[in-house]
């Protein structure tokens, strides 16, 4: 009674483009009102960013699906039984039971600590995830971001990660954490060069730094067969990019209690552990579009399915030594980085050359 000739007073003097009260009683309406917006570049764009295949996509496929299926595959290989309760199937939405845990714990920050960057580092490494989401495509038609130098800036954006986490260990004003940044800044010196060696050939084939150009360039020929070395070369540096096991020397618990992670507690907490399997999703992206031809597959099967396919059994195999692989000490690391993932990029640099040279797949 008060609301609407209020309403209809201010629409007889600023005319409002929208009939607000229709949209609210006409769900057609509002659907179709929807879809129209939608439609537009800038909401368009906002909403690939943040629902699909955006952040909000990568975390519900990332986090709550990909994390029960890591917890029920290692728990299975252990001979355990891993989640049960949860959502009743095989505990599957127990990774939401404990976002909502960490939701509504009370975020302690110790004493001491520097407040402001303590408080960002969080959200600078769901920053730099986010961004890297962008840049992954999904199908020839699912896509954030299409970049002519793709391939660079993937490896510009993954040189943030270290440098955040090292941050992290200085503002916990904390011996453990600290040692365990200093860790992550080795662990990018021994991976980082010979994973951007590995890509080179990838992009001498497809003649391009496109990300969508290297997948098309895979239509007759998988870049995993003439380029295995180089896929062997970027899953070891995903593992060593990713903290995984065997290379979680950065967060090592039985040396560091959880490394860098230590002093961080409810979301904060929580922001690191979305950021991380948001980070595995693009990781296993890039490797199905880099060696796997992208979302390239039969006819009958969808674009986006086969690319997701892919993406699940990529992300199994980096899930894969957490469960049966013991921890590799920091020089052992760098040793292998430097001498042999380095060889192994310099030969199939050669093996490329001499393709090429050769003509064989042209």
């Amino acid at each position: 009674m008060v609301i609407l000739p209020i309403y209809y007073l201010l629409d007889s003097i600023f005319h409002f483009p929208v009939d607000f009260i229709g949209l609210a009683i006409n769900p057609n309406l509002a659907i179709a009102f929807t879809l129209s917006l939608l439609s537009t570049e800038p909401f368009h764009t906002l909403f690939a960013l943040a629902v699909f295949p955006g952040f909000s996509f990568v975390a519900v496929y990332g986090t709550i699906f990909m994390g029960w299926v890591e917890r029920k595959m290692t728990a299975k290989i252990q001979l355990r039984t891993g989640p049960m309760y949860a959502g009743r199937l095989e505990g599957i939405l127990q990774n939401v039971a404990d976002f909502f845990k960490l939701a509504f714990k009370e975020m302690v920050i110790p004493n001491g600590v520097d407040r402001a960057v303590f408080v960002a580092v969080p959200f600078a490494l769901m920053a730099v995830a986010g961004a890297l989401v962008s840049l992954v495509p999904l199908s020839p038609t699912v896509f954030i971001a299409d970049p002519a130098v793709g391939a660079v800036l993937v490896f510009a954006i993954l040189g943030f990660t270290p440098l955040i986490t090292l941050l992290a260990g200085w503002a916990s004003n904390s011996k453990y954490p600290f040692l365990g940044g200093l860790r992550a800044l080795h662990q990018l010196v021994a991976y980082e060069i010979p994973m951007i060696l590995s890509l080179v050939g990838v992009v001498v084939l497809a003649g391009s730094l496109n990300l969508m150009d290297i997948v098309n360039a895979q239509a007759g020929l998988w870049y995993i067969a003439p380029e295995i070395l180089a896929a062997i070369v970027f899953y070891v540096g995903a593992l060593a990019e990713l903290e995984r096991i065997p290379f979680d020397i950065p967060e090592a618990d039985s040396e560091l209690v959880a490394g860098w992670q230590t002093e961080y507690t409810s979301m904060l907490f929580g922001s690191f552990q979305l950021a991380n399997f948001t980070r595995m999703y693009v990781m296993a992206g890039l490797f199905t579009t880099f060696f796997l031809g992208g979302w390239l597959g039969p006819a009958p099967v969808p674009p986006l399915v086969w690319f997701m396919v892919k993406v699940t059994l990529v992300e199994l195999l980096l899930m894969l030594p957490r469960s049966i692989m013991p921890r590799l000490r920091i020089d052992m690391l760098i040793r292998a980085g430097w001498v042999k993932l380095l060889a192994l990029s310099f030969a199939n640099l050669f093996i490329t050359m001499l393709i090429v040279s050769l003509g064989v797949l042209h």
